[in-house]
């Protein structure tokens, strides 16, 4: 027998499964941990609840993306003269719907496990929890118990869930959460959107485009607030001349919906109502954790799990206990997760065989460091909004001595070429002390595909000196690299 087999063993008439690695959660996390626990010559199950591929391709980015990207075509067309006068009407909801649930595969996930199959990972589906060290019963959908046991490690990638307040009437009036959003097959005459963060602007963008009445109630004084302030700005300016309605300094106090077929009423905190047919809340995020049996070896459930680099849970014995993605709270990214997962599997390998985990490994294959200082993130907003590392204020909490260069991104040749009056902004924060980037921000149409060259810069810590060196190709809207290092040097 192989290291890279799974054995069965038997007790009476009790059966155990036997891997090397058993991974709870088998959305994009929890794949690219068994796939590089696999490669590197560990037996490896995946456990699985609901659709394997996760959250991440049926109920968020996906299906978000692919609501958003005819928003952005449109914007992009209506942008420039001769294709604006091409441009009549508005975006087919129906088509666009249709085209979401194909990148769905329409809440199937028949190709995924052929995926796992190709790739010699077993799939047992049901819900996983703990039973003690190394162990995992599974309840399964014919509710009977199957038993795993692993050699080397158990890794939690259940992800995380919507978090819904504790508001008076929020049962009946059944909201919608980042799932309803994303996977709804109608367009609402009313959609209330409570938040300000990027699911909030992201689905108040995609269903105000589609013909929904949106009105997004923050209880903040901006949207996004955790970018540099202008990008809040920018997007509630865009979201206002679509016809959003954008409410700042107000929160919900109550709701009630007196029967599924009838509107909901909103009771606010400035004393008014709004009424609506659908209510979104984009109130934040909650670990999947509660029902784990995490209790079963020292942890607490429905808590994030606190890691060490390479994503081992910490204070629990015998390191044998991993929490990749989501669970850890470390970055809500699914691009961070698989991140994470890449460097878990790699030492769980690496361990499994005793080979010492080097830190002063070039590649850094065994932690996960980007999650401290360089962690990229698309708003796919109309404009799009992107950052990687620190805002300015960020970095002066942390005690750095920073300059922040922000740009008029209208007066770069390629975004005007990009868009007839192009709005947009940019900004560097400079630490002046190491002379390197530790933020950078974009916003603007046809932003995104800059945001890879800023976490470059940020991750590597590539001195100004030698990044005024990476020219820019002319015109594209990439030369605003070369604006703001001008405007830096003077």
């Amino acid at each position: 027998m192989t290291r890279s087999e799974a054995t069965a063993s038997t007790t009476g008439s009790d059966r155990t499964d036997e891997y090397d690695v058993i991974v709870i959660g088998a959305g994009p996390v929890g794949e690219n941990v068994a796939e590089r626990a696999h490669a590197a010559g560990l037996s490896a199950a995946l456990v699985e609840s609901e659709l394997v591929g996760g959250e991440c391709s049926y109920w968020a980015c996906m299906p978000s993306k692919a609501l958003l990207r005819p928003v952005a075509a449109l914007a992009d067309a209506r942008h420039v003269g001769g294709s604006a006068q091409a441009v009549r009407g508005p975006l087919d909801a129906e088509a666009v719907l249709a085209r979401r649930n194909s990148f769905t595969s329409d809440w199937e996930d028949g190709s995924q496990v052929e995926w796992l199959d190709s790739v010699g990972l077993d799939l047992v589906r049901g819900q996983g929890r703990l039973d003690g060290p190394r162990r995992v019963k599974v309840e399964t959908p014919d509710g009977s118990t199957r038993t795993l046991s692993a050699r080397h490690a158990v890794a939690v990638c259940t992800g995380s869930r919507a978090a819904l307040p504790d508001l008076p009437g929020i049962e009946e009036a059944r909201p919608w959460t980042s799932r309803e959003a994303t996977a709804s097959k109608e367009v609402p005459g009313r959609l209330a959107v409570v938040g300000g963060g990027v699911v909030a602007v992201e689905m108040a963008t995609a269903w105000q485009a589609l013909g929904a009445e949106v009105t997004v109630l923050v209880r903040g004084d901006r949207l996004l607030a955790r970018m540099e302030p202008f990008a809040g700005e920018l997007v509630s300016e865009a979201l206002t001349e679509a016809g959003a309605k954008i409410r700042t300094g107000v929160s919900v106090e109550s709701l009630r919906r007196p029967s599924p077929d009838r509107p909901v009423t909103l009771t606010l905190s400035d004393g008014g109502e709004l009424e609506a047919d659908e209510v979104l809340f984009a109130t934040g995020r909650r670990p999947r954790t509660e029902d784990l049996g995490l209790e079963t070896v020292g942890c607490e459930p429905g808590d994030w799990l606190t890691v060490d680099d390479s994503c081992r849970v910490k204070g629990v014995q015998g390191g044998w206990l991993y929490a990749v993605g989501d669970a850890n709270g470390r970055a809500l990214l699914t691009h961070q997760g698989k991140y994470q997962a890449r460097i878990a599997g790699a030492a769980m390998g690496a361990r499994a065989a005793g080979v010492p985990l080097l830190e002063t490994d070039p590649w850094g294959a065994h932690a996960a460091t980007a999650d401290h200082e360089a962690v990229p993130q698309v708003v796919f907003t109309d404009p799009e909004a992107t950052s990687v590392g620190l805002t300015a204020a960020e970095a002066e909490q942390r005690g750095l001595r920073v300059r922040a260069v922000d740009l008029d991104m209208g007066g770069v040749a390629g975004a005007a070429l990009f868009a007839d009056g192009y709005r947009g902004r940019a900004r560097m924060v400079v630490d002046l002390d190491r002379e390197v980037l530790v933020g950078v921000t974009f916003v603007g149409p046809g932003v995104t595909e800059l945001l890879h060259s800023a976490t470059v810069a940020v991750a590597g810590e590539v001195p100004l000196e030698r990044l005024w060196h990476a020219v820019p190709s002319y015109p594209t809207i990439s030369e605003v690299w070369l604006r703001l290092l001008e405007v830096y040097r003077g």
